[in-house]
């Protein structure tokens, strides 16, 4: 329940309440940003099926860190840790603290956007100081009461809708709607919904602590993407149907323009509200997540050993508060869409790594003359879902480099430090 819990929970933030605003700015057909949903849902299922497998053949902690050292070479593994500290994690977590002060301020103007962001990283990442089951308890009762209120959302949404049946003639196909979905700046817009897809493998994260880790890990990542696609599809279906376009249009807090569409301006800082902590579940799972990838790198390079110390409990403190100087570098200095656009190109590319890795094995597998994935998940309807996710991956990445140079440049310099910087990180470590 918990593998589950951190899944879902990581995925369902920042992403399902704010891109669908940048979406509208390049497409403007409701039917082909409902496609576009469906298709990110199909990657990442695709994505989770293949490292469904790879969790069971690789049952410890550390996600593309671990994946990518074993499989290939420890350099591409420091990279993808490197990627995942800083585009990985502090960048989500610190979008996520954004989208929760700009939901609160709107529910209570009161409420400054910005400070109320810095203070709720500051005091969820404490709260994981405290302690692994304080940290699990946390997490479910979060997921359990965020998905509960998005459904009270979704409810009222499809209640208006009964009452204006023509409001769903956005959604429906329109002359040119199959054409815009190839255009390039479609690109774009699969991009922002990778990214709140993003998530689908946090649980791989902290594999090594998960009881029974080669099926759980597994059921839970495919499990978990097929419940957040279908509630994807459903609440951007609420969003389209609840307000113009053009008052949704690059808007960052979507929901609470649509609440407020819905039931009015109270009933709208209500739910803005509820979006509000809905959004700190996705926080705190990725709080918990993320230190768990930093800890494995101390553990594996004396040069960054004090990352690995951990308290009598267990908690990997160090990893945790370096985490959130970066979070509030982030916060304090960044825009929403600038951090959004810098993390995503990279983590792309190290997803494709890891499902790639797949790939790899099996072929290794096949070399040796032994049968795979023994005694744990296997990869139903292999290659297909491994080659379905790097294609797409890909093909979204060169549209998106096309369209905008500076992501495909930013992608390459945050990659490509770590990877120069890891012969001296290695040479370091033999002397």
């Amino acid at each position: 329940m918990t593998c589950l819990s951190i899944v879902t929970a990581t995925m369902v933030g920042t992403g399902a309440y704010t891109t669908l605003g940048f979406q509208l700015q390049d497409l403007h057909s409701g039917f082909s940003i409902l496609f576009l949903w469906l298709l990110g849902g199909l990657i990442s299922l695709c994505g989770a099926l293949s490292y469904a497998e790879l969790a069971a053949r690789i049952p410890r902690s550390g996600g593309e860190y671990t994946y990518l050292s074993e499989i290939y070479h420890p350099a591409l593994g420091f990279t993808a840790a490197f990627v995942s500290l800083i585009a990985g994690f502090a960048a989500p977590i610190a979008l996520s603290a954004l989208a929760f002060g700009s939901y609160l301020h709107a529910a209570f103007p009161a409420c400054p956007a910005h400070p109320s962001s810095l203070v709720a990283v500051l005091l969820i990442s404490l709260f994981h100081l405290r302690s692994l089951q304080v940290s699990s308890l946390m997490q479910v009762a979060a997921t359990v009461l965020k998905f509960l209120l998005a459904g009270l959302f979704i409810a009222v949404g499809f209640w208006v809708l009964s009452h204006h049946p023509g409001a769903g003639d956005i959604l429906r196909p329109q002359p040119g709607s199959f054409r815009e979905i190839l255009q390039p700046s479609s690109g774009i817009a699969l991009i922002f919904v990778l990214y709140a897809y993003s998530g689908w493998n946090a649980v791989t994260y902290l594999a090594g602590e998960v009881r029974e880790a080669r099926s759980t890990v597994g059921l839970s990542l495919v499990l978990g993407t097929l419940a957040v696609t279908i509630f994807y599809i459903t609440l951007n279906a609420v969003f389209l149907t609840s307000a113009p376009v053009s008052e949704l249009s690059g808007v960052l807090n979507i929901g609470s323009v649509a609440a407020t569409h819905l039931i009015g301006p109270s009933g709208g800082r209500v739910m803005s509200g509820i979006i509000a902590f809905g959004l700190l579940a996705s926080i705190s799972a990725m709080v918990w997540a993320g230190p768990r990838v930093t800890r494995r790198v101390g553990e594996d390079y004396p040069m960054f050993a004090w990352l690995a110390q951990c308290t009598p409990s267990g908690i990997p403190g160090r990893a945790i508060l370096l985490q959130l100087l970066l979070v509030l570098g982030l916060i304090i200095y960044g825009s929403f869409e600038a951090v959004l656009v810098f993390a995503q190109m990279p983590l792309l590319l190290c997803l494709i790594l890891g499902v790639a890795g797949l790939i790899v094995e099996r072929m290794r597998d096949h070399g040796n003359g032994m049968n795979c994935s023994e005694g744990g998940f296997r990869c139903p309807l292999y290659p297909v879902p491994p080659m379905v996710f790097i294609l797409c991956s890909g093909s979204c990445l060169i549209y998106s480099a096309i369209s905008k140079p500076w992501i495909a440049l930013a992608g390459i310099a945050i990659i490509a430090l770590p990877l120069a910087l890891y012969r001296w990180i290695s040479l370091s470590n033999q002397s």
